[in-house]
This record gives structure tokens, C-alpha cells and sequence, in this order.
């Protein structure tokens, strides 16, 4: 490092050489700039002070060319004459020696030693704990430097140091120095922002300068280069909870450049991307396009806006500086924030950019986690909202799928490769709800009309017939100009109308039964592919019990299609389905299951005892009342199943005789019953299916449809204790028992839906922290679940885990990654929140505060009693001292007569 860090200052005049060889290129490029465009740039110099520059590096150079063959002439002898006789060469080149170029796979050589944030590695280039120690993170710091020409007091002009030929190795330089710190390394990172070096600022300046002229010929090489000194900066920073390293780097930034940069680098996203259009190419294709460094740069104020209050307000969209708040805006709403948990429970803040993919996350999925997602014993949904995100990201996968990532428009709009599929896939419970209407509508039309030949097309009267259209019309017209849900609604309506009176009823009931098969398709794709079911394999498809639901309904949409309209009756039964009241009901039923079936169980028991008591006592009082029918009746019921078949349509032929007729007839023949009694429990079998049927149907029991006995039998008190027996045992103890456990269950999860949507008002659904705990803080409850724990954020933290480049996360990506990967949640906070902490600490601060300065003022007070009560005692030695000097002068003769007393 230190041969090379010689090597770049003894030649470093090529690149000004560089410079004063392009000068005509850069002046015929500046004229091309329109004037409102044009940045000031300080490696843009007028002709005489370029002149100066380039005497003065050639001086420097001559300078020290001449100390180095002094100091060292056996080794730089050849050197020198080499340089003498290729020097010209080299410096119309610009080409770097070897001694400079060795230097890219030795920092490359460093960087991958600290790979994946190696902590001993990183420590052990900064101390080898030797006699002799090399801190080669500050020796590459100073190799920036000085690669950066910060040592010829050039700290503003980059350009005339950086070109084609060594940014490479600058970048190399950035790269190394930032895995050194990334993990976090303190260390490290406290090596590089307080060196006496210029590399911090250096650092800064590669990103608010424009580096010119490379920037005019290779912007993509200068794009890397800030991309990488923002990440340079932004590990500096890493998982620190001081702020000494960002007030170093803010001490020489200033907030407005900044800003500025991040804006600049906006407008040119917008360049590239109407270009890439032309060029077919997506912007999306190099990580180091403007948009994306202007994003990182963001992130980069983002974090320094917390040590920067200037610098905070300016990143607000709308505030002091108005030009450009597209840019803000647009770099707001792709950035979010977390907040996690390290090992050592200390809890961090992590800003990251928003993957493009999370995009695709549909509204219906949202709404389905939030309201869907169980809690666990500690009140938190952390764990079943980390299993779904697997099933979300599978979502947004075959949503970017279908759209396609082709860009057509400046703003990043894309035009979907199956754009059909995408817009259904886009809107399943629109697709749900038609389904449901349909089924209301078709089950209406049997209702009132069936058999279906009552309503015949070409019935309807012709003014009746005209009106039908004008309101068809009318709805169509309203539709297009003003699309509304009942314009919607009446345009359907008068178009089925028209359709039953034009072909028919039946044919009116195919066509809409066709109509919603397809739409049922269509959201069953749609429905499949949100959820990743086929990626998943057949065997979670047959453990999938909603995509079993909606095949079902599929099934039974094909038989009322081609089977028969009756089927169509079961499709109703969507509505428990769709609404959480009615589900409850059914679940009231089913989550208690075998309490009742163990009831039931009990109660057929009763009925097995009580009906072999009967059988053996009461065996003539089974006699019941029966209506017989005649056999003609008998027979006409044998083709019921046919006309079932024949889809209910009236096959009378000609004759204008009425459909109906012949059905009243028989209607009449079979009201000619004949009254009849009989034996009920000539067999026990007969007798068990007696009791169970009639004695639980009766309010009374199985007393109610026996005989009546009359007082003067031998068993008439038996008859009544056994009437009496079940009607208590039977009918008033197991039924109930049956029915409250149905009520209770009800009851219950009336209760817990109530609480579940207290809990998901008052409740945060990341750490768990209730409403009461952010009064009189600083951040309110909705600030903090929707900037600090939003659930989506951490979501699209999971995905960018996912997609991004594992050799590119930082220290808390990888910390996050290895947890996810371990299935290890404690890095979400539970019953925390920085802002509590910091505010409880703020408190803890104040109160602290204010007893040291009761300390101080008692402190003061005491020490002045302390010097008044010495003034007070020195007053009172005076006095006494004086006393005794009057006693002695008054009585001398008592002056020697005790000499041990004190003067």
C-alpha cells in the first residue's frame, strides 16, 4: 500500500494531463447543456487556473520524482529511466503502473476475508496482536485518500483524479472498506470516521460531486461509484446507538446538497428510463441505475435526519425546498422502516428499500391476513403471520408473473403478458360476488317459474315489449356515462328480462348458468395461482380445505348446467361462507362437536331403555293413528324421478289444454285418504324406531302419541311415571343439554369476534402493545403502527430477505436471515417499542436531572453552613482567646502557676 500510495503521488499529474487533453471534448459538451441545467461543479475551472494546476502537479511531480532518486537510488533508478523514456506514453494513456494495479486483488483479497461480516477477520486486520501491528483498515482509508488526490489539497476536484482507468480500483477501495465495517464492526467503524485522514470526506464528496469528465462520457461508472460510497457511509452507521459517527459525517455535508443529489439523481431515473424505452431495456436490469443510487442515498439522509433536524425537514415532501417533492415522495413510499431484536435484546431500527415485487401484493390478501391471522398465548400473531408470508410471497411471484416486467411508460408502469388473467386474478371477491348474485338470481327464476314452460319468449305485449327496451337502453346509457352499482344492477336486470321474453326462460337459465361456470373458472385460476397451490404439489391441494370448497361449487355450477336447475339450490349455501354470523352459527355446532354427539349418544341410550320397558308393559298402548293413500297414487309416484330428469318443462302437446290440469286431478284422488290405526311395537325393533321418532318430535314426549289409559287399569300409575320419566329424562334434561351446548359455543364465539376486534383496534399487531401505552408520549398508537411496527413492512422485509443477494446483505439483513432460516422469531419485538424506551429513558434522564440539581443546590447550602459555622467557630476562638488574654493581664500573678494551660 505504501509503494503504491508513492507510485499515485509521483504520477500524479496524468490525470490532469487527461483532463487538458479533453478539454476541447468538454467544452463543445457544455455548450450542448441547456443553461438552466447546468450544476455548479468545481472540477469545471477556467483555462488560466486549469494552466496553473497543471504547472503546479507537474512541478510536484518533478519535486518528487527527484526527493525519490535521492532517497533510494538503487531502486528507483530504473524505474526513473523507464519513466523518462515511457512517461509521455503513459500519460497520454493514463495508464496505471503495476505497483498501483496490484492493489485491486489485494483489496478484493481483504474484502472476501470478511465475507458474510467475519468478525475475527474484520478485528484481525485492524490488530494482529503482534510486536509489530498493521491497521490495514486505516492504511486502505488513507490508500482512498490518496488514489482521490486529497493529499495535493485537491479534496474538490475529483475529477481531475478519477478517470476510466482507476475507478475501478476506487470502487474496489469503497467496497473493501465497507464490508471491514458491515456486521457491525464498532471497531472498525470508529477507525474510519474519527482516522486524521480526509477519507470520510472524501467519501462525502464522491456523492455530492459531479465527477467530470467521466461523468460525461461513463455516468454509469460514476452511478457505481456513489451507489457504493452511500453504502460505505451507510455501514459506518450500522447497529450504532450513539451518534458520534453521524455527526462526523454531517459535520462536512451540508443538508441542501444532499437533498439535492437525491433529486437529481430522480430526474435522470426518468431520462434513463424514456430511453430504455426506445432501447428496450428495463431499468430494473443494473442495480446501479439513478434511481436506485438516489434511493440508497435516501436512505442514507434518512438516517442522518435523525442527528439533523434541517435535514429532516427538508426530506418532507412540501416543506422549506418545493421543487422536486416527486422525488421525495417517490423514495418516501418505497422506503420502510422496522424495528428488531438483536441477541443481546437490545432493539434496532432498520430502514431498507421497498422490493419492487411487494408491489403485486393484492388489497383482498391484506384484508384476508388482517382479520384472519390467530393469536397465540402471549396475545401475539407473530407466528401464524410469518407462516402465511410464504404463501404471500408465492402470491406475489405468480402476480409479477402475469403481469411481466416489461416497461412501457416513465413511471414505471408495465404492460401485463396475460393481461386478462391479471385483471381477474387482480379482483376475486368482484368475481365471488357475481358468482353469488348469479346463484340468488337463477334461484329466484325456479322459484317462480318452474315448471319452465310457464313463460314462453314472444309472449309479452308490444308496448310492454318497447318499454323493456328503452329501459334496457336507458341503463346502458347511464352505465357509460356514469358507472355506478345500481346502474350496474338495472342494466342486468333489463337485459335478462328482454332475454326471458325473447328465447325463453330455459334457455334464459342455460345462458346464465354457462356464464357463471365460467366466472367460477376464472376465480378458481385466479384463486390457485394467489395461493401457490400447484407449487406446492398435489398433496396440499387435497389438504386444502378452500380450494376443495371452491372445486365443489365448480362441481355443482356443471351439474345445474347440464343436469338439472334444482342443483342450482345448493350454491346458496355460499352465503355461510361469505358471512362470519352464519359461520359462527355452523361453527357453534361443529366446534363442540363431541360434547353433542356424546349427548346424543346419551340420549339414544334413554330411548333403547324406555323402549324395551314398553315392549315388555306397554306393548297395546303403541297404537297410532295412520291416513292411507291409494295405490293409484302409489303408481304415480313412480315418475317423479323421470319428470325430475326432464327438467321440469311441460310436455303436453297441442289440444291448448292447460299444463296444469292433469296435475289437478290427481291432486284431488289423492285427497281421498282413509283413516286407519295400528300396532307400532309388535317388535322391539318397531318399537325403538317409535319411540325415537314420534317421542322426541312430541313436546310432551312419547306419553303424547300413545292411548290414553284409562284410571281404572292395573298400570295406569306405570304408564304415568313412565310418560312422566321421559318427558323429564328425554325431553327436559339431555335435549337441553344438547341445546345449551349449541348456545354456549354461539355465545362464545360471539364474544371472541367482539374481542378480536377490540384487540385489532387497541392492539398492535407486531409487539402486542396496547392503545393506553402511548398516551402522553411522543409518538401516538397510530404513528406507531402504521411508521414503526407496520405488519406490512415487516412482511416486505421477509421478501427482500428473499430476493436479495445473500453476499449483499448488511449486518442486520444477515442477523434477520439466519433467524428466518431457523424459524427463530425472537428478533420480532414483543411488548417493545424504541420510542417507549427512548421516551421512558428521556424520563429516567429528568428525573436523574432534576435530583442532581437538588443535590447541587444542597450541596451549596451545606457548604454555606459548613463556612458560616467555621466563621461562627473562628468568631468564637477570637472571643475566647480574648477573654483569657484579660483574665491573665488582670491576675499576673497566676501567670506561671500552671504552665501546661494554653496561652
Amino acid at each position: 500500500m505504501h509503494l503504491a500510495q508513492q507510485e499515485i503521488k509521483a504520477t500524479v499529474t496524468v490525470n490532469t494531463s487527461d483532463l487538458s487533453s479533453k478539454r476541447k471534448d468538454d467544452d463543445a459538451g457544455e455548450k450542448e447543456v441547456p443553461a438552466k441545467k447546468k450544476v455548479k461543479d468545481v472540477a469545471v475551472v477556467t483555462d488560466e487556473v486549469r494552466e496553473q494546476l497543471l504547472e503546479a502537479s507537474t512541478a510536484t511531480k518533478k519535486a518528487f520524482t527527484t526527493y525519490r532518486r535521492e532517497a533510494d537510488p538503487d531502486e528507483h533508478l530504473g524505474g526513473a529511466e523507464v519513466q523518462a523514456s515511457s512517461g509521455d506514453k503513459n500519460q497520454d494513456e493514463g495508464e496505471m503502473s503495476v505497483t498501483i494495479t496490484i492493489m485491486q486483488p489485494i483489496l478484493r483479497l481483504m474484502q472476501l476475508l470478511c465475507e458474510n461480516h467475519n468478525r475475527e477477520l474484520q478485528n484481525f486486520l485492524r490488530c494482529q496482536n503482534n510486536k509489530t501491528n498493521y491497521n490495514l483498515v486505516c492504511e486502505t482509508l488513507q490508500f482512498l485518500d490518496c488514489i482521490c488526490g486529497s493529499t495535493t489539497g485537491g479534496l474538490g476536484l475529483l475529477g481531475l483524479y478519477i478517470n476510466e482507468k482507476n475507478v475501478a480500483l476506487i470502487n474496489q477501495t469503497v467496497e473493501s472498506l465497507t464490508e471491514y465495517c458491515q456486521g457491525p464492526c464498532h471497531e472498525n467503524q470508529n477507525c474510519i470516521a474519527t482516522h486524521e485522514c480526509n477519507g470520510i470526506d472524501i467519501i462525502i464528496a464522491l456523492i455530492l460531486n459531479d465527477i467530470n469528465p467521466l461523468g460525461k462520457k461513463r455516468m454509469d461508472l460514476v452511478l457505481e461509484l456513489k451507489n457504493n460510497a452511500s453504502k460505505l457511509l451507510l455501514a459506518i452507521m450500522e447497529s450504532r446507538h450513539d451518534s458520534e459517527n453521524a455527526e462526523r459525517i454531517l459535520y462536512n455535508m451540508r443538508p441542501k446538497e444532499l437533498v439535492e443529489v437525491i433529486k437529481k439523481a430522480y430526474l435522470q431515473g426518468e431520462i434513463e428510463v424514456e430511453r430504455s424505452d426506445d432501447d428496450e431495456e428495463g431499468e430494473e436490469e443494473h442495480a446501479a441505475s439513478p434511481r436506485n443510487v438516489g434511493h440508497n442515498i435516501y436512505i442514507l439522509a434518512h438516517q442522518l435526519a435523525r442527528h439533523n433536524k434541517e435535514l429532516q425537514a427538508m426530506l418532507k415532501a412540501g416543506g422549506t425546498y418545493g421543487e422536486g417533492d416527486e422525488a421525495l415522495e417517490f423514495y418516501a413510499k418505497h422506503t420502510a422502516q422496522i424495528e428488531i431484536v438483536r441477541l443481546d435484546r437490545t432493539m434496532e431500527q432498520i430502514v431498507f428499500p421497498v422490493p419492487n415485487i411487494c408491489e403485486f401484493l393484492t388489497q383482498e390478501s391484506k384484508l384476508r391476513v388482517y382479520y384472519t391471522t390467530e393469536r397465540d398465548e402471549q396475545g401475539s400473531k407473530i407466528n401464524d403471520f410469518f407462516l402465511r408470508s410464504e404463501d404471500l410471497f408465492n402470491e406475489m411471484n405468480w402476480q409479477k408473473k402475469l403481469r411481466g416486467t416489461q416497461e412501457t411508460t416513465g413511471n414505471g408502469n408495465t404492460v401485463p403478458s396475460q393481461p386478462v388473467l391479471y385483471w381477474c386474478s387482480r379482483n376475486m371477491s368482484f368475481w365471488s360476488s357475481i358468482s353469488f348474485n348469479l346463484a340468488v338470481l337463477m334461484n329466484l327464476l325456479v322459484a317462480f317459474f318452474y315448471p319452465l314452460g310457464g313463460v314462453r319468449g314472444g309472449t309479452l305485449e308490444p308496448h310492454l315489449s318497447a318499454l323493456l327496451w328503452a329501459a334496457m337502453l336507458v341503463s346502458l346509457a347511464i352505465v357509460i356515462v356514469l358507472p355506478q352499482p345500481h346502474g350496474i344492477r338495472a342494466l342486468i336486470a333489463s337485459t335478462i328480462l328482454r332475454l326471458i321474453f325473447s328465447v325463453g326462460l330455459e334457455p334464459t337459465l342455460f345462458l346464465l348458468g354457462a356464464f357463471n361456470l365460467c366466472n367460477k373458472v376464472i376465480f378458481l385460476m385466479s384463486f390457485v395461482g394467489n395461493r401457490g397451490t400447484f407449487t406446492r404439489g398435489y398433496r396440499a391441494m387435497i389438504l386444502d380445505v378452500e380450494f376443495l370448497y371452491h372445486l365443489l361449487y365448480l362441481i355443482i355450477c356443471s351439474l345445474g348446467v347440464f343436469v338439472h336447475v334444482f342443483f342450482y339450490s345448493l350454491l346458496l349455501f355460499d352465503l355461510i361462507y361469505r358471512e362470519e354470523t352464519l359461520l359462527n352459527v355452523i361453527k357453534s355446532v361443529t366446534r363442540n362437536g363431541r360434547s353433542i354427539v356424546l349427548t346424543a349418544v346419551l340420549a339414544l341410550i334413554l330411548v333403547y331403555l324406555f323402549s324395551i320397558v314398553g315392549y315388555i308393559f306397554f306393548k297395546d298402548d303403541f297404537i297410532l293413528t295412520v291416513d292411507r293413500i291409494p295405490n293409484r297414487t302409489l303408481e304415480q309416484s313412480a315418475t317423479m324421478m323421470s319428470e325430475f330428469l326432464s327438467g321440469g318443462v311441460c310436455r303436453k302437446d297441442g289440444g291448448g289444454e292447460n299444463c296444469s290440469a292433469e296435475a289437478t286431478m290427481d291432486g284431488q284422488a289423492a285427497a281421498l285418504v282413509v283413516e286407519d290405526k295400528e300396532r307400532t311395537c309388535d317388535s322391539l325393533l318397531m318399537c325403538i324406531i317409535t319411540v325415537l321418532s314420534h317421542g322426541l318430535r312430541s313436546g310432551g314426549g312419547v306419553g303424547d302419541v300413545l292411548r290414553k289409559p284409562s284410571k281404572e287399569e292395573p298400570l295406569f300409575a306405570a304408564r304415568v311415571i313412565y310418560d312422566l320419566l321421559f318427558f323429564f329424562m328425554v325431553i327436559i334434561i339431555v335435549l337441553n343439554l344438547i341445546f345449551g351446548v349449541i348456545i354456549d359455543t354461539f355465545a362464545d364465539l360471539r364474544s371472541e369476534k367482539q374481542k378480536k376486534e377490540e384487540v385489532l383496534k387497541t392492539t398492535c399487531f407486531i409487539c402486542g402493545l396496547e392503545r393506553d401505552k402511548f398516551d402522553n408520549k411522543t409518538v401516538t398508537f397510530e404513528e406507531h403502527i402504521k411508521v414503526e411496527h407496520n405488519m406490512w413492512h415487516y412482511l416486505f422485509f421477509i421478501v427482500l430477505i428473499k430476493v436479495k443477494d445473500s453476499t449483499e446483505y448488511t449486518g442486520p439483513e444477515s442477523y434477520v436471515a439466519e433467524m428466518i432460516r431457523d424459524h427463530n422469531l425472537d428478533w420480532f419485538p414483543r411488548m417493545r417499542a424504541m420510542s417507549l424506551v427512548s421516551s421512558d429513558a428521556e424520563g429516567e434522564q429528568n428525573e436523574i436531572r432534576n435530583l442532581q440539581e437538588k443535590l447541587e443546590s444542597t450541596m451549596k447550602l451545606v457548604s454555606n453552613l459548613s463556612s458560616q459555622l467555621t466563621e461562627l467557630k473562628e468568631q468564637m476562638t477570637e472571643q475566647r482567646k480574648q477573654k483569657q488574654r484579660i483574665g491573665l493581664l488582670g491576675h499576673p500573678q497566676h501567670l506561671n502557676v500552671n504552665p501546661q494551660q494554653p496561652a
